[in-house]
């Protein structure tokens, strides 16, 4: 069987002297691993097109397992490649995207969040940790851990100037009915809302937001959290990042 999707290479390995194993985060079927012969030798066809971070329509022949026939290039993202950092903080991204996402699905919402992570990312358009704290919160959103900012859990404030939140169960609760601080995350009136415009926005409205200072630590400190606890996952791109990171 032959079918063409667009996707994007978010992991590839060298399998025998000159052909290529990916693993594809694909528009319609979820995550893929496909051969890509030949695809390791600088003049053969597939070379370009089957790098890391590669977003290209694909076409495939499915039969005992799935090879790449051709490729038509739409992005390389070749901003992720200048500075050590975000070149980490993508491959993190696709560490992510191969653990979570499963097969066989509709992962447009996975794609398009990979998609505009990196062309963001790319471009320096945005500090590279609220890139961060945007893709954590929101991925653990489309993965079924949306968590309930809109108030209090207890009482239904909303605009306190401080409200605690519990990375377990995904609420918030504010300072008034809180009975137990030793689980609970402390969060100022900005990353809260932060945290809100990630978890309720549209995609085309995802990514116009931003923090500065202490404030953006906090966040990303805090969708960190809330990610690692839900993902029963050990992300050694995450660890690499952290050790590098300014």
């Amino acid at each position: 069987m032959i079918f063409t999707t667009d996707a994007v290479v978010i992991r590839e390995r060298q399998a025998g002297e000159a052909d290529r194993l990916l693993t594809l985060l694909t528009r319609d079927r979820g995550i893929i691993d496909a051969f890509a012969k030949g695809a390791c030798r600088p003049k053969n066809k597939l070379h370009g097109v089957t790098q890391l971070f590669s977003y290209a329509s694909f076409t495939f022949f499915e039969g005992k397992s799935v090879s790449v026939n051709e490729a038509q290039q739409k992005e390389l993202f070749f901003g992720l490649r200048d500075d050590i950092e975000r070149l980490s903080l993508a491959q993190y991204f696709c560490e992510a995207m191969c653990l979570i996402v499963p097969s066989n699905v509709d992962s447009e919402e996975y794609l398009r969040l990979l998609l505009n992570s990196f062309h963001f990312l790319s471009e320096e358009i945005l500090p590279v940790r609220m890139l961060k704290a945007v893709f954590e919160l929101r991925i653990a959103a489309i993965a079924g851990y949306m968590p309930d900012l809109v108030a209090c859990c207890e009482c239904g404030s909303a605009d306190a100037d401080l409200m605690y939140f519990d990375i377990e169960n995904g609420v918030i609760t504010c300072k008034d009915c809180l009975t137990d601080r030793s689980r609970l995350m402390p969060i100022n009136a900005s990353v809260l809302t932060a945290m809100r415009h990630i978890v309720y926005s549209p995609l085309k409205d995802l990514f116009r937001y931003s923090l500065t200072g202490d404030s953006l630590q906090r966040l990303s400190q805090v969708t960190e959290a809330f990610f690692l606890h839900h993902m029963p996952y050990t992300f050694k791109t995450l660890e690499f990042y952290k050790s590098i990171a300014t």
